[in-house]
């Protein structure tokens, strides 16, 4: 190693303060002691710097060497992530024959591909460009990328055929200076967004088959979202299956600071998923990267770098990505821990002062786009928060919260009442939706944002009127106010509450959304004309077609969808019965 030398001066945890007469730069990655432990110059003063280590620092003292490599801290980017599990230095943590990280490890072994070009000899490239296809054991098809920044012409390209993933593929040789050799993989700082030729404003939706979230709170390609909520109400189940049946290319999951036996229920679950694409292991086009409460709380803060920087990687490919952050809370401790030993101001509740750039810096990262070889692709970043207590005022909330485009807030009295997705709809917003509004009417449903604002509005009256029964009784409240609270209830029990451990309901395509959306809002409207027309409350609440509404997203399948066709049908006959004047034996009995 040629890089500048520098010697320990004091250390505390993974904070170290070093010393050294030659030029070190901020944000340069150092390797540090005889074990070469990864870490990260943070501030420089004069002859002293101080530097953050991503390693456990059990065993440095005062006087150890350390080395600059002259580059930031990178990762490298390869067709080997698909379908891994690393740490958040992007180490594998399965398949090495290892049951864990050895000090000092910086990536697994190559791995073989199969290449095909795509280019030719003498071609001129720039930086983006895609330079082949490539296949992995798995089958699934990836693209090799000329990394940004070089450009040039291409020298030496290999034939088709199978090749190491370090194994140089190709030259590219720039105006002026050396070639600069291209294999399948190449390093990236984790800090540094990767660049995008433009960036396009939303135009669709991320489908994740929840109604909640796509009919009423939709979240766009290349946008982001929040999830915060307190224990127990159900943010991995609520992951997993957006994970699950979101319509994105690749799935990266980061752990983040969590429990090491949440951290491995997942782990064991994710290869079990069934991809309802192809039918295989959902882990297959996923990238999990897993930073436990137990390892160095200094991986767990670059954790959250190495997961967006993989998804912009794949998103340079030309693939729609979805990142899945759980949780961003434990990375905000981590900043807090690092901060204090840095000696920052702390600012409220301890968090460092620039606690909200940071946020702002990742969640800016989501994005949809042109890259740099003209195709679309996007990242959207979903993150969850942990608030103490579900306290959903404090500070890493309120920051979130001024850093996304959606926020789904998970109520603990839903989850207690196990009504499951949790998200309360009464906090809930999604500025996307506006923008989704045209994507709906090309589905075929003109009406979507007329009715979602009426279901909006029937939620929100509900609570209204439901404290005022609380106070004066139901039963003492006007006619037409208890059947909000009838309809309210409907539509929560019917479309918002969906179970994802049911094979019927725990997925609903968008035309299955628009026909149950639509039948809920004919009941509203029906109910409401027999109620002018004379019919009572218990008459209504009395129907039996009440039921089947409330069933129907466990009984009408996506393979039936001309079910709910015949229960708008049933509906107007039940209520058509009801409005039918009585014949006359019936009304001398009423009489007497």
């Amino acid at each position: 190693m040629t890089g500048a030398q520098g010697r320990i001066s004091s250390l505390e945890g993974p904070v170290l303060h070093a010393v050294s007469d030659q030029v070190f730069r901020v944000n340069e990655a150092v390797l540090v002691g005889a074990r070469e432990l990864l870490g990260e110059v943070l501030r420089i003063q004069g002859r002293h710097f101080v530097v953050q280590v991503y390693e456990d620092t059990t065993g440095l003292r005062p006087g150890d060497g350390l080395t600059g490599t002259g580059r930031a801290l990178s990762v490298r980017l390869g067709p080997a992530l698909l379908g891994g599990i690393f740490d958040g230095l992007l180490r594998p943590l399965a398949g090495t024959g290892r049951p864990w990280v050895l000090p000092g490890m910086r990536t697994g072994g190559a791995a073989s591909f199969r290449f095909e070009p795509r280019l030719t000899e003498g071609a001129s490239v720039t930086g983006g460009e895609i330079l082949g296809e490539v296949t992995g054991g798995n089958g699934k098809p990836q693209r090799c990328l000329i990394p940004p920044g070089v450009a040039g012409r291409l020298e030496r390209l290999v034939p088709a055929g199978e090749y190491r993933d370090d194994e140089p593929l190709c030259a590219v040789a720039p105006t002026a200076g050396e070639a600069v050799a291209v294999a399948m993989r190449h390093a990236w700082p984790v800090r540094r967004p990767r660049p995008l030729a433009r960036r396009l404003p939303a135009a669709t939706p991320m489908l994740t088959g929840q109604r909640l979230i796509d009919s009423l709170f939709p979240v766009a390609h290349g946008s982001s979202a929040a999830m915060p909520g307190g224990f127990g109400t159900g943010k991995t189940i609520l992951q997993q299956s957006i994970a699950k049946w979101c319509d994105a290319d690749v799935i990266v999951y980061v752990g983040c600071g969590e429990r090491g036996n949440e951290m491995t229920e997942v782990l064991r679950e994710f290869p079990e998923l069934e991809d309802p694409r192809s039918g295989r292991p959902l882990s297959e086009r996923s990238v999990i990267i897993a930073n436990t409460s137990n390892m160095p709380v200094a991986a767990r803060e670059a954790s959250i770098y190495t997961g967006v920087t993989v998804a912009e990687y794949f998103r340079d490919q030309g693939l729609h990505v979805a990142l899945m952050a759980d949780s961003t809370s434990r990375w905000a401790e981590a900043l807090r821990e690092i901060g204090g030993r840095l000696g920052d101001l702390p600012a409220e509740a301890g968090y460092p002062a620039y606690l909200g750039t940071r946020q702002a810096e990742f969640y800016e990262r989501a994005a949809r786009g042109l890259t740099l070889s003209g195709e679309e692709g996007s990242v959207t970043l979903i993150g969850a928060v942990s608030p103490p207590g579900g306290d959903l005022s404090e500070p890493v909330t309120l920051h979130t919260q001024r850093n996304v485009r959606c926020f789904w807030p998970l109520d603990r009295d839903r989850a207690r009442a196990r009504f499951y997705p949790a998200i309360d709809p009464l906090s809930a917003y999604a500025e996307d939706a506006r923008l989704l509004d045209e994507w709906w009417r090309d589905q075929g449903d003109p009406e979507h944002p007329a009715r979602r604002q009426r279901f909006l509005t029937l939620l929100e009256d509900e609570s209204r009127l439901a404290r005022m029964a609380r106070i004066v009784g139901k039963n003492a409240l006007p006619a037409g106010e208890q059947l909000t609270l009838v309809c309210a209830r409907l539509v929560n029990e019917a479309f918002l509450r969906q179970s994802a451990f049911s094979e019927v309901d725990c997925y609903a395509s968008p035309r299955r959304q628009i026909a149950m959306m639509a039948v809920l809002d004919h009941f509203v409207a029906v109910a409401r004309q027999a109620l002018q027309g004379g019919a009572t409350i218990e008459a209504i609440e009395g129907q039996p077609v009440l039921r089947r509404l409330r069933r129907m997203g466990e009984e009408i399948g996506e393979d039936r969808l001309e079910g709910y066709d015949a229960l708008r049908a049933e509906i107007g006959h039940a209520f058509a019965e009801l409005a039918a004047p009585p014949v006359e034996g019936e009304a001398a009995e009423r009489e007497g």
